[in-house]
């Protein structure tokens, strides 16, 4: 009977002891910092934005842009000014103001100084460093002359320029 009890009680010692030792040595995954920023950013949808080109005092045609933007959570609710607005203003500068791209030369259009333009520009405009990434979910370039003369009986499919090849937006829920 005392082997018994010796034993059971050699049994407990050692399955304390392997618990005890297992929990020591365990370690959590590492998050990688990349993961750790995306986790604290929230996906906001922008709207549709048409820019005019104007050249000689005439429109030419249309930028037909879409931007969104990747911001820290929580930030996108407490700023002042509707961040639609401002992402067109910003737009308007960039393609109208600044002719940023050269429609003869599309090719030629870097899109990485784009990006960087309207992140900086806007953290500029809303006094921090809110915008985290700059999303092209659609930046398409059509001429007046596709357009037609705004007759509505024409109802032809019209075939954009495309100057930037969008990414699919994150699958997260937009903010307002």
């Amino acid at each position: 009977m005392i082997k018994l009890v010796l034993t059971g009680l050699w049994v407990c010692a050692v399955t304390l002891a392997s618990v005890y030792f297992s929990v020591q040595t365990a370690t959590a995954p590492a998050i990688s910092p990349d993961d750790a920023k995306k986790a604290q950013q929230e996906f906001v949808k922008g709207e549709a934005i048409n820019v005019p080109v104007i050249a000689s005092g005439q429109v030419t045609g249309y930028f037909i842009t879409r931007i969104s933007f990747m911001m820290e959570k929580g930030k996108a609710s407490t700023l002042q000014a509707p961040l639609a607005a401002l992402t067109t203003d910003e737009l308007y500068s960039l393609l109208v103001g600044n002719k940023m791209i050269d429609i003869a030369h599309v090719t030629s259009f870097d899109v990485a100084a784009f990006r960087n333009d309207i992140k900086k520009n806007m953290n500029e405009r809303l006094g921090g460093d809110y915008v985290a990434d700059v999303l092209i979910e659609q930046l398409d370039y059509i001429s007046k002359e596709q357009i037609g003369n705004g007759d509505a009986s024409g109802k032809r499919t019209v075939k954009p320029v495309k100057i930037v090849e969008g990414s699919a937006a994150p699958d997260a829920a937009p903010a307002h």
